[in-house]
């Protein structure tokens, strides 16, 4: 009963969506609407699923489709497919090792996975269990910090670095304060309440990290250990970061030798100056409708980044739950899409043989795709196969 789902229960998940079901059921509530929610009125979230709506495919037939890849090279590593696991905070907290859990399967399957600096697992056990996991970092609050932390990485073996770029200061997740989710978190009765009404997560996921190792700390801030869980210094940690500029992105990239890349980019005028600065690489991302409501869903900017930045690979996260939502945004340029929320909720509820079972039903989707868009490489695909229904053109 407090096991991780079995192979057997997993092969009736035919979705990605089936996971999210399950998820609130084994999550306390405000874990649970951490995971799910994004700010005040949600309404980015919602609009990041919408945006996919908005196109219809035009189908081909009579092609020979009977050999298709989805194979994609990033950043000079072939892969074998185009999608990845996005950085997800604290995923430790929702899964027992979240974050090797996350990071072993996308190794498995041999597609990339960012690890997130908001997390509860040391950075050089990730590495070293999953070596070409990618690695995310919320740059710290002081200046001084910043080279240390990089140097920390380089030092842990990671390649490629992901600077997020879209958190100038605290956003306002209204959500998290009803559902009664903290940072730093509050062991207060309702969330006991919440524990003991919970068993699987309890048992399977609390307990066993604090028998096993201890209290989680923030452990990837900084170029040292950061603060724990319950600490209120975790407020300390994540302070304002209105203070970055272009000019600590360039100091980044002088100090770090491999791929780097943006993500949280929206506007093509920040794309133009990524390229200058000599980026390789950048995410299109609202951060899940997280951070300012109302913010442009990526799927709708994404053309226009694409035309933009032509210094290396323009990627996608936000609103991807279905093969077809990975293949419209590869037809307007996306080299690569990153989903985070149903990866999270997949190896909640089947750890990492969850996680490998919803890596491979967007596979089957992915190929099922192409094969009535009648295509065999993903290199094929364009704007041509799309119709912009919501503005009416072909």
């Amino acid at each position: 009963m407090l096991s991780n789902l079995t192979p057997k229960s997993l092969s009736k998940i035919l979705s990605l969506a089936d996971f999210e079901v399950l998820a609130k059921k084994k999550l306390p509530t405000p874990l649970f609407e951490y995971v799910s929610g994004g700010c005040e009125d949600g309404q980015s979230v919602k609009a990041n699923r919408q945006s996919f709506s908005e196109y219809e495919f035009r189908t081909r037939v009579l092609v020979d489709i009977s050999k298709r890849s989805q194979d994609i090279t990033l950043f000079g590593k072939q892969y074998a497919s185009p999608l990845g696991i996005a950085p997800m905070g604290i995923t430790a907290l929702t899964s027992y090792q979240g974050d090797l859990v996350l990071a072993k399967a996308a190794r498995d399957a041999n597609i990339p996975a960012i690890m997130s600096g908001s997390s509860l697992i040391k950075m050089e056990e990730v590495a070293a269990a999953a070596p070409d996991t990618w690695f995310q970092a919320y740059l710290p609050g002081k200046v001084e910090e910043i080279e240390p932390l990089i140097d920390r990485v380089k030092v842990a073996g990671f390649k490629n670095l992901v600077i997020t770029v879209d958190v100038a200061c605290p956003s306002n997740r209204e959500n998290n304060i009803r559902a009664g989710f903290s940072t730093p978190l509050r062991p207060d009765l309702k969330l006991v309440w919440e524990g003991i009404t919970h068993p699987r997560w309890f048992y399977g996921v609390l307990l066993k990290t604090l028998i096993h190792h201890g209290m989680p700390h923030f452990e990837n801030n900084y170029a040292k250990r950061g603060a724990p869980i319950i600490s209120k210094n975790v407020i300390r940690d994540f302070s304002d970061r209105g203070y970055l500029t272009w000019e600590h992105v360039e100091q980044i990239r002088k100090h770090w030798d491999g791929p780097m890349i943006l993500k949280g980019i929206l506007n093509p005028l920040d794309a133009q100056k990524a390229m200058q600065v000599g980026i390789d690489g950048v995410i299109v991302s609202n951060h899940g409708g997280r951070q300012l409501d109302g913010s442009v869903s990526p799927l709708r900017v994404l053309p226009q980044i694409v035309d933009i930045f032509k210094g290396g690979p323009v990627m996608l996260d936000g609103g991807v739950y279905r093969g077809t939502d990975l293949l419209k945004a590869m037809a307007l340029g996306a080299s690569c899409v990153f989903i985070g929320r149903p990866f999270n909720y997949a190896a909640c509820v089947g750890g990492q043989a969850g996680v490998s079972h919803a890596i491979k039903l967007m596979q089957k989707e992915i190929s099922r795709g192409m094969a009535y868009l009648g295509i065999k490489s993903l290199n094929e695909i364009n704007p041509s196969y799309l119709i912009d229904v919501a503005r009416g053109k072909v």
